[in-house]
């Protein structure tokens, strides 16, 4: 079990590095060549090819080449999965936190109650 990989962890493992955070910021805005998404960044281009490896193989972006030229654009439903996820997570730390305040409201009020 230790090598397997869900398809979320592959999405977190992608999101977890700054220069590929900064490539699905960009492609929110809409497809762009392989070159446009390079120019930001000081690195050789087989370094950058590796990042968008890792984008394309958790799902966050797609590319397709047409001639010379490699056109890279988002998956959002991918990122979606990765928003329902925290979006469960949150609900749940809200609601622990939730009980967690009523009881503590609960023994203030008792212990005003018991005069203490």
């Amino acid at each position: 079990m230790a090598n397997y990989c869900s398809p979320l962890d592959e999405v977190f493992l992608a999101l977890g590095d700054p220069t590929r955070r900064a490539i699905v910021s960009r492609l929110g805005t809409g497809a762009a060549s392989v070159k446009e998404l390079a120019a930001p960044f000081a690195m050789a281009l087989p370094s950058f090819m590796k990042h968008l490896g890792v984008l394309e193989r958790s799902g966050l972006i797609r590319s397709k080449k047409q001639g010379r030229i490699r056109t890279c654009e988002l998956e959002p439903a991918t990122l979606r999965t990765a928003e329902t996820w925290m979006a469960e997570q949150r609900a749940m730390w809200e609601s622990r936190s939730d009980r967690l305040a009523a009881y503590v409201e609960s023994l203030h009020a008792k212990e005003k109650t018991n005069g203490h």
